[in-house]
C-alpha cells in the first residue's frame, strides 16, 4: 500500500514493512515472515515475546549495520545477532535518524496478565515524509492513548496499525472504538492470522465496524 511516498507491506501478525522514497527500510516485530522480504535499514521490536522478537526472522533482514530498536528486555535475544547496531529505547524516547523520527509508547494489558504495565513494553509512533505511524504494539485501550488523538491534522497523514484478535491484546469491537477515538486517516489490522491466535474474520469484522464508526480501515495482504 502506498501512502505519502511510503510503501507500507503485511509482514504477518504484527510485523509490518515501511519503505520510503530515499531507499530506506524499516521492519517492525517480523515473525515468520517470507523469503520475499529484503534486507531492511531499521528493525523495531515492541516486546521480547517470541512472536514479535523472533531472532530467527530478524537475522534473516538484518544486514551488516542494521540498526535494532528495542525495549531493554530484548537485548540479551539481539547480542546473538553479528554485524548490526542495537539501540535501547525506553517510553518517552524519541530516536532520529536523519528524516525518521521514532518514538516509543507504553503497551499493556488493563485486565490481562499477559502484557503488564511494569514491563514496559513499547508501542511506537514513527516519523517519516510527513506521515505518521503508530505501531500499538499488543495492548488493550489504554489512558496514554488519548494523547495521540489529533495526529492527523496539520497535513500529517495518520495510520493506526491496531491489534484486533482479542486473548492478548484488544479484540476487533474494542480496536475499532480505539480507532474512533485516535481518528486516523486509516486504520489497519493486525496481531491475526499466523496460527498463534486471530482469524482474518477478526479483522473484517474491526474493517466493517470501524467504517460503521466513519473511519477508514483496510486488510492488507501479506507478502
Amino acid at each position: 500500500m502506498q501512502i505519502k511516498g511510503l510503501n507500507i507491506d503485511f509482514l504477518g501478525h504484527s510485523g509490518f514493512l515501511i519503505s520510503n522514497g530515499l531507499g530506506k527500510k524499516i521492519a517492525i516485530d517480523p515473525y515468520n515472515i517470507s523469503d520475499n522480504v529484503p534486507k531492511v535499514d531499521f528493525i523495531i521490536i515492541t516486546h521480547s515475546h517470541y512472536d514479535h522478537c523472533s531472532i530467527k526472522d530478524i537475522a534473516k533482514i538484518a544486514r551488516d549495520g542494521t540498526t535494532i530498536i528495542i525495549p531493554a528486555d530484548a537485548q540479551s535475544k539481539i547480542t546473538k545477532i553479528d554485524n548490526v547496531k542495537m539501540e535501547i529505547i525506553e517510553i518517552g524516547d524519541e530516536l532520529e535518524f536523519n528524516n525518521i523520527k521514532i518514538e516509543a509508547l507504553p503497551a499493556y494489558n488493563i485486565k490481562k496478565e499477559y502484557h503488564p504495565k511494569g514491563e514496559n513494553w513499547l508501542g511506537y509512533l514513527i516519523k517519516i515524509n510527513g506521515a505518521i505511524i503508530y505501531h500499538a504494539g499488543d495492548t488493550d485501550r489504554i489512558p496514554e492513548m488519548e494523547k495521540l488523538t489529533g495526529y492527523g491534522k496539520h497535513g500529517n497523514e495518520f495510520i493506526a496499525l491496531l491489534p484486533i484478535s482479542g486473548t492478548y491484546v484488544m479484540d476487533a469491537e474494542e480496536a475499532s472504538e480505539v480507532a474512533k477515538l485516535l481518528s486516523p486517516d486509516l486504520a489497519i489490522p493486525m496481531h491475526y492470522g499466523s496460527g498463534i491466535v486471530g482469524t482474518i474474520e477478526d479483522a473484517e469484522k474491526f474493517v466493517q465496524l470501524c467504517e460503521e464508526k466513519g473511519i477508514k480501515a483496510k486488510i492488507l495482504e501479506k507478502i
